[in-house]
């Protein structure tokens, strides 16, 4: 299947809707897998890695700041937050891997920065969920500012499935979570859907992202 190149009319080879998926399955497979594998690492150093966490307001965290998406407190840590990662992901990649690798960018370095702006004074935080939270937003308003009636429904479903999780994490009440995080990935998240929304460009009907 080809597309057309909206800036010059050159026909470009599209991919279909199963090498999409094929493709974000590997992505998201490989990404999770990592994140075990990290943790495996953490464990085997006497938990070396933990202190890629981010700790709030102090200038020499900024380095941490997308590290700590990657690193968790915890093989049970890593497996809670493995499921939505690999699903939210999933779906989130469909749309195309370049635009979700910067959708992926915006969440981790925004949700990282309010983490490091405001969350309590001596904690460290770490984890993938500010970036779950994140694709959750994007998920769930992506479909509405594109008007695509897919996106909708599949916004609608997850808002169906996992809108229990998220209003759980989002609970300034429960101890030993970043609500702050969770609460500044969503709307980074949300935030993403409308930078990078696909806006209909002539010509291209048909084709299918990268």
């Amino acid at each position: 299947m080809w597309g057309t190149d909206s800036r010059g009319g050159r026909a470009l080879p599209a991919w279909s809707r199963g090498e999409r998926a094929k493709a974000a399955a590997e992505l998201m497979a490989g990404w999770v897998a990592l994140l075990w594998l990290l943790e495996l690492v953490d464990v085997a150093s006497g938990h070396a890695l933990d202190g890629l966490g981010i700790e709030p307001r102090r200038v020499s965290e900024l380095v941490d700041v997308v590290p700590a998406s990657f690193v968790h407190f915890g093989f049970g840590h890593v497996a809670a937050n493995s499921v939505p990662l690999l699903v939210l992901g999933f779906l989130a990649a469909l749309g195309g891997i370049r635009r979700f690798a910067l959708v992926c960018a915006l969440i981790v370095v925004a949700d990282g920065l309010g983490v490091w702006l405001v969350a309590p004074a001596h904690t460290n935080t770490a984890g993938a969920s500010g970036l779950i939270f994140g694709l959750f937003g994007f998920l769930l308003v992506s479909g509405f500012t594109e008007r695509r009636p897919l996106g909708v429904v599949a916004g609608l479903l997850v808002a169906a499935v996992w809108s229990t999780s998220i209003l759980t994490g989002l609970a300034p009440t429960q101890t030993g979570v970043s609500w702050q995080g969770h609460l500044i990935g969503l709307v980074s998240g949300v935030a993403a859907a409308f930078v990078f929304r696909r806006p209909p460009v002539a010509g291209t009907r048909g084709a299918l992202p990268r």
